[in-house]
């Protein structure tokens, strides 16, 4: 299966929507991932297989740092990598606009996301409690550092 990653499109806004709702109990909607579109300061990737877009990621550079907002693969298409190339690619985006910390919150139930992030450099940093609703579940907060602070 040939898979190609490539920035977020108007055309993707769609076909995304329909995947977060099959896929999240509380997805974006399409307004959310055209919102996206406009803003200078996010930057979203998205995965196109079998001529069709099956999933996205991306971050908000918030004042230096990345924040993965939103990994999403179509349930159909998980397993496959996907996930960690959109990941991998998105993290060069990112280190290419200067951000060299990245984080992101995950279900402490996700143990197949969580595997993902650890094998891309992330490490648990703390716990989010009650940060999920639909259903109710706490967050493992993950960072990817990628230089130390003088204090640290």
């Amino acid at each position: 299966m040939k898979i190609a990653v490539r920035r977020l499109r108007e055309e993707d806004v769609e076909p995304l929507s329909v995947i977060e709702s099959s896929s999240f109990s509380m997805p974006w909607s399409a307004r959310d991932f055209a919102d996206l579109l406009e803003k200078p300061y996010c930057f979203y990737l998205v995965a196109e297989a079998d001529d069709r877009v099956v999933g996205c990621c991306g971050f908000t550079d918030l004042c230096g740092e990345g924040s993965i907002d939103n990994v999403v693969v179509a349930e159909e298409y998980r397993g496959r990598g996907i996930a960690q190339r959109m990941l991998r690619e998105l993290l060069v985006l990112g280190e290419k606009q200067g951000i060299c910390d990245f984080t992101l919150e995950v279900r402490v139930s996700n143990s197949a996301a969580i595997h993902v992030y650890e094998k891309l450099g992330f490490a648990s940093e703390g716990v989010r409690p009650g940060y999920y609703e639909r259903p109710a579940e706490d967050a493992l907060i993950m960072w990817r550092r990628r230089q130390k602070k003088p204090w640290q």
